[in-house]
């Protein structure tokens, strides 16, 4: 299977790249989204690991451009900022799976395969903490402001240094098993 990996984090790219090439995946690496558009006209990969935030841009703006170029290929957007609302406009804008880092083999090559991600054949529905209800909460009030901060920060009563300071903070996610 060829695997084109658009990843601005070097190391991570190179681990995924051997990570994958264990099992007799071919695989590119391009930093930019803009190599990765110009490398799909030529390696036409089967599937696609893009980074959602790649150095000062959206991963989620090439899911639709790298669709048109190769329409058939597995899309699966990665990002160490997982909500559940950059997850549905992943899916929204053609993206087939949505993985948050860091990512285990297992899960990987599962989301590859186009085979469903649970944990022997369960999910673990477990309630969020409230840091990740309100991280979730102020992520879909900031996507209704369009980014704008100062503006989510007067809609949640927060002054915006505090709302700034919370956004670079991510809640733990922990997981049963």
């Amino acid at each position: 299977m060829k695997i084109l990996i658009i990843e601005d984090d070097l190391p991570l790219a190179s681990v995924l790249s051997r990570r994958l090439n264990k099992y007799q995946h071919q695989c590119q690496h391009a930093i930019s989204g803009t190599e990765g558009l110009t490398l799909c006209h030529s390696f036409f990969p089967d599937v696609i690991l893009l980074d959602m935030k790649l150095e000062d841009d959206s991963g989620l703006k090439y899911i639709g451009l790298l669709r048109n170029i190769v329409a058939n290929a597995r899309i699966i957007l990665m990002t160490g900022y997982a909500s559940i609302a950059t997850a549905v406009d992943a899916i929204k804008l053609g993206a087939d799976e949505y993985l948050a880092k860091p990512i285990d083999s297992q899960t990987l090559l599962a989301a590859i395969g186009g085979n469903s991600i649970t944990n022997n054949d369960t999910l673990d529905i477990s309630p969020l903490s409230s840091e990740q209800v309100e991280w979730e909460h102020i992520n879909q009030v900031l996507k209704f402001n369009d980014g704008n901060i100062s503006a989510t920060a007067r809609q949640l009563s927060m002054h915006r240094r505090t709302l700034q300071r919370k956004l670079q903070k991510r809640p733990v996610f922990i997981s049963k098993g």
